[in-house]
């Protein structure tokens, strides 16, 4: 490893955006691509192997949510910074991401020269402020953050209790927020919300 190179790992599932990112990163002498993965669990292997200055985490793997990736990245590789990657940053599982440890939002039409300039700002500074997201909620979301962690977790086939038990909350005010997801994604049921659910790209 060169000294002042910081080191990268790519993570998006679409080959034509990862091969392209790769490329924009070779362009600068001071970045170094460390390796890259189309899924969660190549993710954390190569973060664990590579221990990267930086993960660039596509939002929707198709094993697994960025939310639920970001935790598994930070245990094997504490000192690695992970920096979402989207190309919808008023998705609903924005705001859970960022939460779970994420430093910023990148958008994925964002140009080379401002790829390598993230990337850079992670690495020495920890954080990204380059897109204004708030943690608390996203404009424009369907559901809201609360909402979203119910809904991954009964997309995941846990009951109201057990959801309750992850997230802190009592059996009632989980069985309100699955009302209010059902609600607004004109669902009737478990099955018809997550269906639907994956029908607006939110799963």
């Amino acid at each position: 490893m060169r000294a002042g190179v910081m080191r990268v790992l790519v993570v998006d599932d679409h080959p034509v955006v990862r091969d392209g990112v790769v490329t924009a990163l070779g362009r600068h002498s001071d970045i170094e691509v460390a390796g890259h993965a189309a899924d969660a669990a190549g993710a954390v292997a190569a973060c664990a192997r590579e221990r990267p200055d930086v993960v660039l985490l596509d939002l929707r793997l198709p094993d697994a949510l960025a939310a639920d990736v970001v935790p598994r990245l930070r245990a094997v590789s504490p000192a690695s910074r992970v920096l979402l990657f989207t190309a919808f940053p008023e998705h609903s599982a924005v705001a859970p991401t960022l939460a779970a440890g994420a430093v910023g939002l990148l958008v994925k039409d964002a140009s080379g020269v401002v790829l390598g300039d993230a990337i850079r700002q992670v690495a020495r500074t920890g954080a990204y402020r380059g897109a204004a997201v708030d943690a608390a909620g996203v404009a424009g979301a369907p559901v809201t953050p609360r909402e979203y962690d119910v809904l991954r977790l009964v997309a995941a086939g846990h009951t109201n209790g057990e959801i309750g038990e992850r997230l802190r909350l009592s059996p009632n005010t989980v069985k309100t927020y699955l009302h209010n997801v059902m609600r607004k994604l004109d669902a009737r049921n478990r099955a018809q919300v997550i269906t639907n659910a994956r029908a607006h790209g939110l799963l």
